[in-house]
């Protein structure tokens, strides 16, 4: 494999009424926050939208799971799905654990200084998500 070919990745917080996105590049494999997204009848579109611009080539959706192994529950797991139907280049789907991102996400923000915590963490979550997901598979 060529090293010098960028690999941009995507992680999600999916949750029911929003969905946090962050991003990593495959030089610097640090995770940084994005944006909010509504979970509303456009989302898949903006999503979609984000993976073609941003040229994601790995997607790490965040689910929870015990003793490792995926709660089963409608989320991460159906988004993963619905990417995979839409998108036919090759995107790689993973799952990372995100069973107390929310929490983490909440004491960086109270940490920072951050004021109404609620509109950042579901993207601070992602954040916490792709960045434990690269620790772990630091190749």
């Amino acid at each position: 494999m060529n090293n010098n070919i960028k690999k941009n990745y995507l992680g999600i917080d999916w949750g029911v009424s929003k969905v946090g996105i962050a991003l990593a590049d495959g030089e610097t494999r640090m995770a940084f926050t994005y944006d909010t997204l509504k979970n509303d009848k456009n989302f898949l579109k903006k999503l979609l939208e984000i993976i073609f611009k941003e040229k994601i080539e790995t997607i790490v959706i965040g689910v929870p799971m015990y003793k490792n192994k995926k709660k089963e529950i409608f989320g991460g797991e159906k988004l993963g799905e619905m990417i995979e139907k839409n998108i036919k280049n090759g995107v790689k789907i993973k799952y990372q654990n995100e069973m107390f991102s929310t929490k983490i996400a909440e004491r960086n923000l109270i940490e920072r200084g951050v004021k109404k915590i609620k509109r950042f963490d579901d993207a601070e979550s992602a954040r916490i998500i792709l960045e434990s997901w690269l620790d772990e598979n630091n190749k």
